[in-house]
């Protein structure tokens, strides 16, 4: 049995689609539970492992959890300036009580974290080894967030990821899309270098972890499994938002999207004020992923392309 904490949000929402898609058990908590008390924490688990949880439900009575997914995070980066402390109970407490509650419990741990954590000095693609230097509120919280974890436990995988995407809530290209029919022109920064990354593929990712592990556990003793720390996923490729937006102005009128026509203007970071400085340059290295899966991580304009064509894109 797997949880889910932070089902309800964006990225949460799509690791529902994908367990379920994959047929793995989970369930699943949004504010309904929350991670800065380590007592609600506790007491959920111990209820969801007890079989009188699941006496009237279709469900095994293996009610171990086995695995911990943490979606859950305070995302708000500009408002993080102004709420800090709130930012560092979810992020921080939160991590650190999901982290102990996953060792007390026997359970191993995903966490996601953030290209945040690097100042964005680099001018090559950050590795999972690389000196974290945040430059805002958000990123030092994630940051620290990571160390908390790593002292607590030691079956963890901590999933550093950036420009996140899905179908569900807000995100750029959401944004994007409404600004564009019905604006006449939008302007985009031009100086900040990523790459976007679609949410289903990082849940997908994510499960593969999960299924590689469990399976070299059973069968070879762990032999086989990723080793457990800090992996970097994020669709391939690099992107300033501008860039970002550009392509989803080309995509969204190819697919129906964007009925309107908008011109897509470069601005820079200073014509764009923000209350948080962003990192100029965030671009992830993910090889250690992909050889540890066996996998070819997608590009940003491949998955993006196959997001804005699907059925299931909000209009």
């Amino acid at each position: 049995m797997l949880w889910l904490i932070g089902s309800t949000g964006m990225l949460g929402r799509e690791f529902s689609h994908r367990l379920s898609k994959e047929g793995i058990p989970f369930v699943g908590t949004g504010s309904d539970v929350n991670i800065a008390d380590a007592e609600k924490l506790d007491a959920f688990i111990n209820k969801t492992e007890s079989a009188s949880y699941y006496a009237s439900r279709d469900v095994k009575k293996d009610n171990k959890i086995d695995w911990i997914i943490n979606c859950a995070a305070y995302t708000a980066v500009d408002k993080a300036e102004d709420e800090a402390e709130k930012a560092y109970r979810a992020n921080c407490t939160g991590a650190l009580n999901i982290a102990r509650t996953a060792r007390s419990h026997g359970a191993k741990l995903i966490h996601i974290s953030t290209d945040y954590v690097f100042d964005g000095s680099s001018g090559i693609p950050y590795t999972e080894d690389a000196p974290k230097s945040p430059i805002n509120v958000y990123g030092k919280t994630k940051a620290e967030s990571e160390d908390l974890i790593a002292q607590s436990m030691t079956q963890y995988y901590i999933i550093r990821t950036s420009w996140l995407y899905g179908f569900t809530g807000r995100n750029f290209v959401y944004t994007m899309t409404r600004a564009m029919n019905e604006r006449e022109s939008v302007g985009v920064v031009n100086d900040q270098k990523g790459t976007p990354t679609f949410c289903g593929d990082l849940a997908a990712a994510a499960v593969k972890l999960i299924k590689k592990e469990t399976s070299a556990t059973s069968l070879f003793g762990k032999k086989s499994a990723a080793p457990y720390g800090i992996y970097h996923f994020s669709n391939s490729g690099e992107a300033t938002w501008f860039d970002f937006a550009c392509a989803i102005y080309d995509f969204g009128k190819k697919y129906g999207r964007i009925g309107h026509e908008c011109a897509v203007r470069p601005c820079s970071s200073d014509e764009y004020k923000t209350k948080a400085a962003r990192p100029a340059y965030s671009v992830l290295d993910c090889t250690k992923i992909e050889t540890a899966l066996g996998i070819k991580i997608p590009s940003w304009r491949a998955s993006l392309e196959r997001f804005i064509k699907s059925g299931r894109f909000e209009s």
